[in-house]
């Protein structure tokens, strides 16, 4: 646990395509120990900018993580050796960015980067729905796009985007994401057709033993969910939104 504070606290960051936020998290009740910091994200989110803003964030948390205490940070990107591959919903210039090695420098402590859908299914995996669940479990997060993490008896598979999948000749989230069902003003059960199509297609590749289903939609599971006709049981996410820093807060942990 944290060195710097004897206390099991570490602080998790979520960036997303609207707002970072964060808090330190108690890892061994898997929830925040403090109310959440937010920082709306700037409309040109370059990393420069938004390792601004994380600081900010962490700053505000000394008292509660110590000030050398490794943090876990979120982005909606491909994360590879601490490297962001792509950039979804946030400025292009991630793209090839060492955003370990930047945030590191910008925040003055270690800093770990994982794929946002990563870190929401590992708070899933180790506190949430997917707890002591054996086997494969998949975690999708329905919103802007579709994020999913892939485990395989509590280890992660990194960096899975099945919401870029192509069905019907687009990617997966183009048909299914939560923002389409805002757009195109779908009835749940219209949307809950074309969620059926990606979590069929899904679980015929895999043969999952669980689907937990995240995102901010995920409060509405009763909507939707009872809809699908799926021979794997699909639960909504246990820790809502909360969950992107909780994960980032374990992954974090586990570098230390």
């Amino acid at each position: 646990m944290s060195k710097a504070t004897g206390k099991g606290l570490f602080l998790g960051i979520d960036i997303g395509g609207s707002g970072i936020k964060g808090a330190p998290v108690d890892l061994d009740k898997g929830e925040l120990a403090a109310e959440r910091s937010r920082i709306d994200t700037p409309k040109k989110a370059t990393p420069e900018k938004v390792a601004e803003i994380v600081a900010e964030i962490a700053e505000g948390f000394v008292d509660e993580v110590g000030a050398d205490t490794p943090v876990g940070v979120t982005v909606p990107a491909v994360v590879h050796h601490g490297v962001t591959r792509s950039a979804a919903n946030i400025d292009d210039s991630w793209i090839d960015t060492n955003a370990d090695e930047l945030f590191t420098k910008v925040l003055g402590r270690p800093v770990v980067v994982m794929n946002d859908a990563d870190a929401a299914g590992e708070a899933e995996v180790h506190y949430g729905a997917g707890k002591d669940v054996k086997g494969v479990v998949l975690l999708t997060t329905l919103g802007t796009g579709i994020g999913s993490a892939l485990f395989l008896n509590g280890a992660l598979v990194p960096n899975t985007e099945l919401g870029h999948l192509e069905l019907d000749g687009k990617d997966a989230e183009d048909r299914a994401a939560s923002s389409v069902r805002e757009e195109k003003d779908l009835s749940w059960e219209k949307w809950a057709e074309r969620l059926q199509r990606f979590y069929r297609h899904v679980e015929d590749l895999f043969w999952p033993e669980l689907i937990i289903v995240g995102g901010g939609v995920s409060k509405h599971a009763d909507k939707f969910l009872p809809l699908l006709d799926l021979r794997t049981p699909i639960v909504p996410a246990a820790l809502l939104n909360e969950a992107g820093i909780i994960g980032a807060a374990w992954h974090a942990s586990q570098s230390s």
